[in-house]
């Protein structure tokens, strides 16, 4: 049986991907959890999300709104409206330059002045007509706006990361499961074929017994908090509302005073509008998970090394040794990499290991070189396979790659990361409770404080 396993060939490979594969590689199965722990999948809710209908004379279309697009969302949007199964109507920014470049576009795509265009995000959220929605929004407003849209029964397609704490990630997957919507996050390498192939390899089985999974962080812990806590720039008078609302463009944050730069940066350099590992690692821990089959949980050990922790981010080399209860090993670490472009993947077993990154290079142990595809060394925007699979899943109901229950467990995971780094000891987490074990100083890092009235209304079920 020993020596049969080590002959490893592409068929053989790919037979096992094959029956593994259900699991492995494809977006519609979710995999069994340990004992204990959340259900893999929460049973498909009410049908509320959009049915093949007729509806403003919009034939066979899924209807889309807004919320919040510019940047990254731009290039969201451009996917999305060249799915001829989609009609995009409106859009909903505090910025009116924002809402007004959305509308221009969408108007001139379809050739007529139709795209409405408002100010406030509760109106587009009102219309029924209104099936889903792309929020592209800066990170503090991802779940409060995707908790609102479940709310409202839309199904959507919500940039990363997701959240911004512990509390507010199980909130997000909570609300989503409560209201039957779909879900997919903006981790689009899930659809991205060098991710596939390694996550596919770790799951067949062909590295042997699985070890440890790696996760690059390099981008989100000591290059985007140059403010740290404060606030530093120089107080302005505030824009009239309806050129930029700042109070809604602040949301759940605390109240800051105004200052132009900020609308301009996006999410602006801040710990009030900025999730920190979540800005990698929502990526490259999800792919992680995935591979490790450990999608509906998270690691129950976080032990940080190396790298200083000051006012503005961690700073130099660091890595964050993190353990599942079964004994694998999840590192996030920002060195040692191989070259394979950002968002880098490395999985190992007591067999081979494999590594990848967005530069669509594929690197294997010596023993498992016979099975890389010549597809590789190709860098790809896998953002349209994305979108095409959130289609899908509007469609069927079935949950996408990347649905609410999967992101969360991500998050938690990286929050759960990123607090031990902050605090610089080892912390234990309860997947089960919730809660980190016997550290009240960790525990309380769990959520963040919200501005009245953003806390009750879009937190309700977990806050």
């Amino acid at each position: 049986m020993a020596e049969e396993k080590k002959k490893v060939t592409r068929r053989r490979f790919g037979k096992a991907v094959a029956q593994a594969g259900a699991v492995a590689a494809a977006p519609l199965i979710a995999s069994v959890p340990a004992a204990g722990q959340p259900p893999a999948q929460a049973p498909p809710g009410p049908a509320v999300g959009p049915v093949v209908v007729a509806r403003a004379g919009l034939l066979d279309k899924i209807v889309f709104g807004g919320i919040g697009i510019r940047g990254r969302g731009m290039n969201d949007l451009r996917q999305l409206i060249s799915d001829d199964r989609v009609q995009f109507v409106a859009i909903a920014d505090v910025q009116e330059s924002s809402r007004e470049a959305v509308k221009s576009f969408v108007d001139g795509y379809y050739s007529n002045n139709d795209c409405q265009m408002y100010r406030d995000p509760a109106d587009l959220l009102a219309r029924q007509d209104i099936d889903a929605l792309l929020i592209a929004t800066s990170d503090r407003w991802h779940g409060p706006m995707a908790i609102w849209a479940a709310q409202a029964g839309k199904d959507m397609f919500c940039e990363k990361p997701a959240s911004m704490s512990i509390m507010e990630s199980y909130a997000l997957a909570d609300n989503v499961r409560r209201y039957g919507v779909v879900y997919q996050s903006g981790a689009q390498r899930k659809n991205q074929f060098a991710f596939e192939f390694a996550v596919g390899l770790a799951r067949s089985g062909m590295l042997g017994r699985l070890l440890a999974v790696h996760a690059d962080t390099a981008i989100g812990l000591g290059t985007v908090d140059e403010g740290g806590h404060g606030w530093w720039p120089e107080e302005k008078p505030e824009p009239d509302p309806l050129v930029v609302d700042w109070d809604k463009w602040l949301g759940p944050c605390l109240w800051r005073p105004w200052n132009s730069r900020y609308p301009a940066q996006g999410r602006g350099q801040f710990w009030d509008f900025h999730a920190g590992l979540l800005e990698w690692a929502s990526h490259t821990v999800a792919m992680a998970q995935w591979a490790a089959d450990m999608e509906y949980t998270e690691p129950v050990e976080y032990e940080p090394e190396g790298g200083e922790f000051r006012g503005d981010g961690l700073i130099g080399r660091y890595t964050i040794y993190c353990k599942y209860a079964n004994g694998v090993q999840l590192v996030l670490r920002n060195h040692s990499w191989m070259g394979m472009g950002s968002c880098s993947n490395r999985f190992e077993g007591t067999e081979g290991w494999v590594e990848t990154g967005d530069s669509g290079n594929i690197e294997v142990s010596p023993n498992l070189k016979s099975l890389v595809p010549t597809r590789t060394g190709v860098r790809l925007d896998p953002t349209t396979e994305h979108i095409r699979e959130f289609i899908h899943s509007i469609r069927s109901r079935i949950p996408p790659r990347a649905n609410a229950e999967v992101t969360a467990h991500t998050h938690v995971a990286s929050h759960a990361a990123w607090i031990a780094s902050q605090l610089n000891r080892k912390l234990t987490w309860d997947p089960a409770k919730r809660m980190f074990i016997g550290d009240e100083e960790a525990n309380r890092m769990r959520s963040r404080a919200y501005r009245e009235p953003w806390r009750l209304e879009s937190l309700a079920t977990c806050m």
